[in-house]
């Protein structure tokens, strides 16, 4: 492997440590890589100081990392202070809908949102915005940048748009005229524009293995460089010129969707190509592609961009199955026999190499996926410069030609995937670890060196010895010592885990949902799925949306062994789908009584309310919220979901003496409405957790419950400003970590 294809591999290391590792631990990294990189400054030999320099590199791009992410965190910051901003709009906005874009101010930029109260915009038009700040809880993710969103956006137009995006808009309204009910399918496949596809159909293309074909990578930008070439030497222009042409014209394409990262990486590997070629440079398709990958990594969170790593993994899949191929594959096979057996081969190393990715991000493995992109390949081929030339020749009888050629390859397309996502069993769910993930990675990159090189035994011990871990690491899950609390981070939302010694899972609620996504999905499975082991029971405390809105999600990926429900008749459809959920999954459904207890591992559950009597009077589903004590040992935690004052006092007329409790979730979201200085009293935490969205619309907490909660001498924390909270505890001891930091809660006497 050239040195070059082996720097880009340390800088991309280096880069996805720094961002996925707490910045202590990411420090740690870049301490333990820089010293054989010190020590190589001595050594003699000359492997030594290659592998030494290739270590300061990588802990070079954690410490870029580590910079960014602070840049960015103080961005943020920065901007959630304003009250006015500079925006340069994507797409159409109107008053009651959503602006998105670039949002500036205070000397840098984010990317926004913005929930327009007045005012409307066209594609690329810059904006004066002023409103109220608040972190997008919406798109709250476990890494990576948290964009902001402006509540109560009034917005103006100050300056002339950019080109680039009115172009785009002009090209999605033509696609749009043209091509009727495949339009979305064609603007995700022309302008990289996925918005219009639905989750159904993103799911079905997921189960196929064709999600990746839905946008603009590094297939699509071959085949239009391949089809510019064609028409360059149609039009019989010379070699140079045609070269020229086609960067030129790439370039122009690539800006004028929105530069995605897997699209600049093809442009960029092509361009190099191109040029190596017009000047009869000797190239290695590894340098090639270090090129084309490290290019887009000026912007350093590119590393993490999904689409971007599924087209590094798919074309190093390319480069070593094409490798093994020619080895494996008979010298004597010719012509349509060769081309197939080339094409099984390729489509199984890319399968296999990019199975990492997608079971991490989409909780899936696609089986078929060889099968329907070995199909799917040149129907795409086809496809993708019919559209191009539906566009680019604005005549009438062209257009209808085109077109109608088109409706029957998306036809086609669509059928493949259609046929492989309704076979039994195609895409069974997978949950991987962080631990089975670097695992399952480390496998796929030693097979991708194995193919490709020409004594591949080494490599190949090191795939099947990372694929047996991978196979026995259910079966040595070590036990911990301590039960866990983790409070995630969902934004306006409750979602709490309980984990046990035996690494089972006590869920409580599920956070929010929204149109298009919840945060079950987005936040909750990934959290519980990537730490691993099986969730034993999920308790939901109250049927709204803030609560609820991600269960049915969390029931479909993680399948909880028990469903305990306050049994309040919710009409909401996150709770109506979640019930719907349980009942396809044979998810045993109970419902709460006050009393009864339920065992997992060390943790004794004993339900305090709500009582089916009380609840039935009541208008409010708050009023009916689940209240349930969990005993570790000695340390009590007392979960309150969104119980107010009503419900906290008949829980004092019942026993008193069962409130008290180490650890207390704030009800409410520190509402005023919650937490009453009568049941405070009675309950005397010594920690207090309050699930909080930043810069929420409801004003939550309130202050004055946060002065009491302080007064009473409890050690207060909140999402909103210390994240996903994690309490860890012996059953005596409570130790607590949040934001890369840690500490004991003190011990207090407790009334007789």
């Amino acid at each position: 492997m050239p040195l070059v294809a082996r720097t880009a591999l340390a800088v991309v290391t280096g880069l996805l440590a720094g961002f996925s590792l707490s910045e202590r631990s990411a420090i740690l990294c870049a301490t333990v890589l820089a010293a054989p990189a010190f020590a190589a400054l001595f050594a003699r030999r000359p492997a030594a100081g290659s592998w030494g320099a290739l270590a300061a590199v990588s802990a070079g791009a954690v410490l870029v990392a580590i910079a960014a992410a602070r840049r960015e965190h103080a961005c943020l910051t920065s901007l959630a202070t304003l009250s006015e901003w500079e925006l340069r709009v994507d797409a159409p906005a109107e008053e009651g809908g959503v602006a998105r874009g670039a949002l500036s101010g205070a000397g840098c930029s984010t990317r926004g949102t913005v929930l327009v109260a007045s005012g409307r915009a066209t594609p690329g038009d810059v904006l004066r915005v002023t409103g109220e700040a608040a972190a997008d809880a919406m798109s709250n993710t476990m890494s990576g940048a948290q964009p902001l969103l402006i509540q109560h956006g009034h917005l103006e137009r100050v300056g002339p748009d950019a080109p680039m995006p009115r172009l785009r808009a002009s090209a999605g309204a033509r696609i749009d005229r043209l091509f009727g009910v495949d339009a979305p399918m064609v603007r995700a496949l022309v302008i990289a524009d996925m918005s219009a596809i639905s989750a159904e159909q993103r799911d079905r293309y997921a189960n196929a293995g064709l999600v990746h074909m839905l946008s603009v990578s590094g297939l699509h930008v071959g085949i239009i460089a391949f089809a510019l070439q064609l028409l360059c030497s149609m039009l019989r222009l010379p070699r140079a010129h045609s070269g020229v042409a086609t960067m030129v014209l790439l370039a122009a394409y690539v800006a004028a969707i929105g530069a995605p990262p897997p699209a600049v990486r093809a442009a960029v590997m092509l361009a190099v190509l191109l040029g190596s070629r017009l000047r009869q440079w000797p190239t290695s398709p590894w340098a090639v592609l270090a090129i084309g990958a490290t290019i887009p990594l000026v912007a350093p969170r590119t590393v993490q961009d999904l689409g971007w790593q599924l087209s590094v993994a798919g074309t190093a899949a390319l480069i070593s199955g094409g490798a093994l191929a020619r080895r494996v594959v008979p010298k004597k096979w010719r012509g349509h026999r060769r081309t197939i057996a080339s094409g099984i081969v390729i489509s199984l190393v890319a399968t296999t190499v990019t199975a990492p990715l997608v079971a991490w991000s989409f909780g899936r493995i696609a089986l078929l996926g060889p099968v329907t992109n070995l199909l799917a390949d040149p129907v795409m081929g086809v496809l993708q410069p019919v559209l191009f030339l539906a566009l680019c020749i604005p005549v009438r009888p062209v257009e209808r030609l085109t077109a109608d050629a088109a409706h029957a390859l998306i036809a086609a397309f669509d059928a493949i995937a259609r046929a492989a996502s309704s076979v039994p069993h195609a895409a069974p769910s997978v949950v991987p670890t962080v631990h089975s993930a670097l695992l399952a990675g480390i496998g796929a990159a030693a097979m991708l060196v194995a193919c490709a090189a020409r004594e591949p035994v080494r490599a190949w011990l090191v795939s099947a010895t990372a694929v047996a871990l991978l196979v026995a690491d259910p079966l040595i899950a070590p036990m911990r010592a301590r039960t866990e609390l983790h409070m995630l981070d969902v934004g306006q939302g409750d979602a709490i885990a309980l984990r046990t010694r035996a690494g089972r899972w006590i869920v409580v609620d599920a956070g929010r949902s929204w149109i298009g996504g919840d945060a079950g999905k987005s936040t909750v499975v990934p959290y519980l799925a990537h730490r691993g082991g099986e969730v034993s029971l999920f308790v939901l405390s109250h049927p709204h949306a803030d609560h609820v809105g991600g269960a049915a999600s969390l029931f479909a990926a993680l399948h909880p062994t028990r469903f305990l429900d306050p049994g309040y008749v919710g009409t909401t459809p996150p709770y109506l789908a979640a019930l719907d959920e349980a009942a396809r999954d044979h998810i045993p459904w109970q419902r709460v009584r006050p009393g009864d207890s339920l065992v997992v591992d060390e943790v004794v559950l004993t339900a305090l309310a709500p009582d089916s009597a009380w609840a039935a009077q009541l208008a409010d589903a708050n009023l009916a919220s689940t209240v349930i004590v969990a005993r570790i040992g000695a340390v009590r935690v007392l979960l309150t979901g969104d119980a107010e004052g009503p419900e906290e006092d008949w829980l004092l007329r019942r026993d008193p003496s069962a409130l008290a409790a180490d650890i207390l979730k704030v009800g409410h979201h520190g509402s005023s409405t919650s937490t009453t200085p009568e049941f405070l009293a009675a309950v005397q935490p010594r920690l207090a957790l309050v699930s909080v969205g930043a810069h929420n619309a409801y004003g939550h907490p309130d202050a004055s419950v946060m002065q009491a909660l302080h007064e009473s001498g409890a050690q207060v924390l909140r999402t909103d400003r210390a994240g996903t909270i994690v309490v860890t505890t012996d059953g005596t001891s409570i130790d607590v970590e949040a934001r890369d930091e840690r500490w004991t809660v003190p011990q207090v006497r407790r009334r007789e």
